[in-house]
Formats: C-alpha cells, structure tokens, sequence
C-alpha cells in the first residue's frame, strides 16, 4: 500500500484536493477532522486539565484554546504532546482499516506533514500551493481570522517554498479547480506506476 502525504500551508486548497483524492476513490485520513473529533471526545478532558478553561460543555472551545497557545512555543509544544499520539492512534487505525479492505494507495492529510516528521511515514510528499496574494485572500476571508491570527497561523509553518522544494509533487489550486483535478489524476497515475 502506498502511503502519500498531502500538505500545505493555511488556505492553499489542501481540503478542497483531499475531496479530490476522496472522489477518486482514494481513502484519505484528516489529521485536522481527527482533532476534531478528539477535542470533543477523549482529548478534553486532558486539554482541560492542561489549560484550565478551554474546555466548555465537555468539548475544546478552539477559541480559548488558541489564546492560550497561540505565540508560545512551550504550550504548543505541551499541547502537541496531548493531541499528536492521539491523532497517531486513529492514523493507524486507519491504515490498519485499508490494509484489510486491500487498498492500493492512501492519503494521510497532514497539515504539519514536514514540521512534525511526518514525511517519514510516507512514500511521497504532495504539496498544495499557490500565489501568497491568492493564499492570503482566502485566509482572510475566513470568519474570525484577522492579519496577526494569520502571521501567528504562518509563523509555525514551514514557509510554503521550503515545502514545494520538499515534495515530490504539487499541486497549484491557483490555477483553479480543473487544474487541481488533472494534477491529482497525474499523481494517481504516477502512483499506480510506482506501485
């Protein structure tokens, strides 16, 4: 089974080409829907014990969450020693699923792919980029995002040039969204040949 590892920085299209990978009948698994999940399930009430009052009505407000880690590196640190062996665990539930159902290629969305070490449990990196002016209109135009939220969002991720030198393929959702679709069906193509 061949493992790709699909990334990019905050508002690059990196959902909207895993939907892609998805229609095209490849398993994807979403770090981000994992957190989401576990922050209103069994990582709450460790993130509440961790920083008391982010937790409201047995799920993580993201909102409190985020003042209290947002530019302080011990606490993002404290917080990923929480959340990441969480997200690991329902990883490998997921590749243990599509080793069973006989799945040839699968997806892991991981939006830290690099800044974690995540690319050494995949057999190809693929990179969603595109313009910084295009990248930050769209974040932008997210509800409560504002410019130092987005410097703060930019500032732990490995800047999106360092990730296209890094990855094995890429995909430009600047260039819209047939384009998107054709570069996920190369890659699938290049994929199978790999297999």
């Amino acid at each position: 089974m061949i493992r790709l590892g699909l990334t990019g920085s905050i508002a690059m299209g990196k959902s909207t080409t895993a939907k892609m990978f998805a229609a095209a009948g490849v398993p994807v698994h979403d770090a981000d829907a994992a957190v989401h999940a576990l922050y209103t399930g069994r990582a709450a009430p460790l993130i509440e014990a961790a920083f008391p009052g982010t937790v409201v009505d047995g799920r993580v407000d993201r909102t409190r969450l985020g003042e209290a880690v947002l530019g302080k590196p011990d606490e993002i640190r404290r917080l990923e020693a929480i959340v990441h062996p969480l997200v690991r665990a329902e990883e490998q539930a997921f590749l243990d699923r599509a080793l069973q159902e006989r799945r040839r290629v699968v997806v892991l969305d991981i939006p830290l792919l690099f800044e974690t070490g995540g690319e050494r449990r995949v057999a190809a990196s693929v990179v969603v980029t595109a313009d910084p002016g295009v990248q930050k209109a769209r974040a932008l135009a997210r509800p409560g995002m504002t410019e130092e939220r987005l410097a703060a969002i930019l500032a732990r991720q490995m800047p999106d040039a360092d990730k296209r030198r890094r990855a094995h393929f890429l995909i430009d959702t600047g260039l819209g969204l047939a384009a998107a679709e054709r570069s996920v069906a190369a890659i699938l193509r290049a994929v199978a040949a790999m297999a």
